[in-house]
């Protein structure tokens, strides 16, 4: 399968130190022929970290993507009815974020991107990282790997020793996770032992 012509919808939300790892991913895409939209959340507009300004990032995502940041929830409710998407991303993908998609909520622009995403029966793909994935958060993890249309791009603990608790998604996974997750099949294995990955290359 091709990613020509499709639609994506790339959100992002707050886990700033992702970012570096996330920004050749959207790339791809686009390099694949896929129009993606991006859309952000509060925290990632307005929040400057050590990583980076949130505006700096707001900036190269729609250099990258060639698309304005959609950046509130009344701009995000037309990607169900009037501006279906192939697929939704999410990636990363905070605890906080997370415990709200597996709960229904929807006070982002990201998770309207989603839920209109799931109204319409086509794929969301995760990409997690969070502290709390196996800690209080691990419920609403689960939650959202046994529900329909959602996928994950393959995780695993980043730094076991010291964050036992803490999973995140290999995120050049992404492009893969996606096609597998337009034919409707999620990406195997989907957990992985990622922290040896990255000892490997360091």
């Amino acid at each position: 399968m091709s990613l020509k012509g499709k639609r994506i919808g790339f959100g992002l939300t707050g886990s700033h130190c992702t970012y570096d790892a996330v920004m050749p991913e959207i790339e791809k895409l686009v390099k694949e022929g896929a129009e993606v939209l991006p859309i952000v959340t509060y925290t990632v507009k307005t929040t400057n970290t050590r990583f980076g300004e949130g505006e700096e990032w707001v900036k190269r995502l729609e250099e990258i993507t060639g698309n304005k940041v959609i950046d509130t929830i009344v701009k995000a409710e037309p990607l169900g009815p009037k501006i279906p998407l192939d697929c939704m991303v999410i990636a990363p993908l905070t605890g906080n974020s997370m415990s709200k998609l597996a709960n229904a909520m929807t006070d982002s622009p990201v998770l309207m991107a989603a839920k209109a995403t799931m109204r319409n029966h086509r794929p969301v793909v995760l990409g997690v990282s969070t502290n709390d994935a196996l800690g209080l958060n691990g419920v609403n993890l689960m939650r959202l790997m046994a529900a329909k249309n959602i996928y994950f791009i393959p995780f695993g603990q980043d730094a076991p020793h010291t964050k036992p608790n803490s999973m995140v998604a290999k995120m050049s996974l992404l492009r893969d996770t996606v096609l597998a997750a337009l034919e409707g099949r999620q990406l195997q294995p989907v957990i992985i032992e990622k922290f040896r990955d990255e000892t490997n290359h360091r």
